[in-house]
């Protein structure tokens, strides 16, 4: 009776042991201090830099790459992107893309031949895919733009497909990937469709100067065509172009489905979605559209009163707006995509204008 008593006690507390360490095993370690965080990027002045709020907005920090690494980054941080352990971040006039590791940012690593005026970058696979203005951006060529292709395993660039003049944002989807041709410091009005196994290009015209790119729910394009402009006001804002267009392109076809063409005078520069509805800026007035509809709204969704609002993200029901500075530290503030409310405003990077999620 003494043995059972005690063997059934070991066989409890082995169980009790064995349950706790697998409770333990489950408990994931921290990545690093800037896992589950919001990730500002600004295009610089001297130097880009990236400043770090964590998701509960409870934790700022500023220039957290030059703190960890202890140096600068150069000017202009044009944009990043991202694998499962990696940030990339491209910094357009250093000819330059810097490694990271997206929790720590600790440098891995640098990506520095065969860039020329890196712009935007889409990742597939173990392949990097990035655009190129090359020697276009200054007018004397017009017919050399590319794509890097990097081997992300050795951070080298292993060929170069080359594209139409300007070519800016790009994403990857079913194997293809996507380009806008902004068309650099002249312009362009076409999207290019890359397929990623053969490297075999197709051009889709578009209304001018085509930018941001995302996918709807149906797995359509959707581009902001931000129009030619053909004159100025005394303040260098425009003061006439060309048809400016959110349009709807099949993946399947490459033909538009649709396009919503905005009022002469209405001239839209960022656009976001957040998979359900589209928001886009006209001056520091955003708009909100649901990715089906077939007509603009007429009334705004929010002021957001900024002097240079330069940049706009969505995400978790929270809206993000960049107010941009030049010569000192920029602002995010931080709106309610249910209530419109104000949640919080932070400071941001000088020339902040991108948002990431960590």
């Amino acid at each position: 009776m003494k043995i059972s008593n005690f063997l059934l006690s070991i066989f409890l507390l082995s169980v009790i042991f064995v349950s706790c360490t697998n409770d333990d095993d489950d408990v994931q370690e921290p990545k690093g201090a800037y896992e589950n965080g919001i990730l500002i990027s600004g295009e610089g002045g001297p130097s880009g830099s990236i400043y770090y709020v964590s998701n509960d907005f409870s934790t700022t920090e500023s220039l957290i790459y030059k703190k960890v690494n202890n140096n600068d980054l150069g000017v202009y941080l044009q944009s990043m992107a991202f694998d499962n352990e990696n940030a990339y971040i491209v910094v357009d006039n250093q000819n330059t893309i810097t490694v990271v590791n997206r929790y720590t940012f600790e440098k891995v690593g640098e990506i520095t031949t065969d860039l020329k005026k890196p712009r935007y970058m889409a990742i597939a696979g173990d392949k990097g895919y990035v655009t190129n203005w090359a020697e276009g951006a200054y007018g004397a060529d017009v017919d050399d733009d590319y794509i890097a292709v990097v081997d992300l395993n050795t951070f080298e660039v292993t060929k170069t497909i080359s594209v139409g003049n300007g070519p800016e944002r790009i994403v990857a989807n079913n194997g293809k990937l996507y380009v806008s041709h902004k068309g650099a410091y002249t312009t362009n009005n076409i999207i290019t469709v890359i397929d990623i196994a053969s490297e075999t290009t197709t051009e889709i015209t578009v209304k001018d100067n085509p930018d941001e790119l995302f996918f709807d729910n149906a797995g359509n394009l959707v581009v902001l065509c931000e129009g030619l402009t053909l004159s100025y006001n005394p303040d260098w804002t425009a003061n006439e172009k060309t048809p400016v267009s959110i349009t709807k392109i099949s993946t399947v076809s490459n033909n538009i489905i649709s396009e919503l063409i905005f009022e002469n005078g209405q001239f839209p520069s960022l656009l976001t979605f957040d998979g359900s509805y589209f928001y886009y800026n006209l001056g520091s007035k955003i708009y909100k559209v649901a990715s089906d509809a077939s007509t603009l709204p007429t009334t705004e969704f929010l002021d957001a009163a900024a002097t240079n609002l330069y940049g706009i993200e969505v995400n978790d029901s929270y809206l993000f707006l960049l107010d941009a500075s030049f010569t000192a530290q920029s602002k995010l503030d931080v709106y309610s995509s249910n209530t419109k409310e104000k949640i919080n405003s932070f400071a941001a990077p000088i020339g902040a204008s991108k948002v990431y999620f960590n």
